[in-house]
């Protein structure tokens, strides 16, 4: 029969190393949180798009492009304060998914929603809608935009001031 003798010192060692896992995992638990609660926006503001189909300043980050896997594109959008998309459609419909901040979402002939991070709007084909931040609070989308073809939005006329004021 063996025995095992355990000295204070191994013992002193075999409590320092579970404290040491311990502390490891606490300190990867805190870092965890830290990255959960994190309200550094999710992607880079990008590059800014064009004024013949925004009013105000609006910025696109790519995130995918359609390839022979995928007949969608997603991008992140930045919209400042005031900023909006004009009235457009789109033909085989549209996903926002806001992520920061507060908008707007309005259907031609409805009422004009409001939209704030965790919010997700389907947007059906050839519905015109327009979106875009509040006034006062910059609003953040991803959108991931379907294909037909070679075409994935038709753009019309801006969303006027007078329009967007009555919100």
């Amino acid at each position: 029969m063996q025995r095992l003798i355990v000295t204070p010192a191994v013992l002193l060692l075999l409590i320092a190393g579970g404290c040491s896992r311990n502390n490891q995992q606490e300190q990867s638990n805190k870092t965890t949180m830290e990255q959960t609660n994190n309200t550094e926006p999710l992607f880079a503001k990008g590059n800014p798009l064009p004024a013949d189909w925004f009013t105000g300043n609006a910025f696109l980050t790519p995130l995918l492009a359609k390839d022979k896997n995928n007949n969608f594109s997603a991008g992140s959008v930045t919209f400042e304060p005031g900023a909006r998309t004009n009235w457009h459609t789109h033909p085989k419909g549209q996903v926002l998914i806001v992520t920061e901040g507060l908008g707007w979402y309005q259907e031609k002939g409805k009422a004009a929603q409001v939209i704030k991070r965790g919010d997700v709007v389907n947007i059906p084909e050839h519905v015109e809608h327009w979106h875009g931040a509040s006034a006062s609070t910059k609003m953040v989308h991803i959108a991931i935009t379907n294909y037909e073809g070679d075409t994935q939005v038709t753009w019309l006329r801006p969303v006027s001031d007078e329009e967007y004021n009555q919100l």
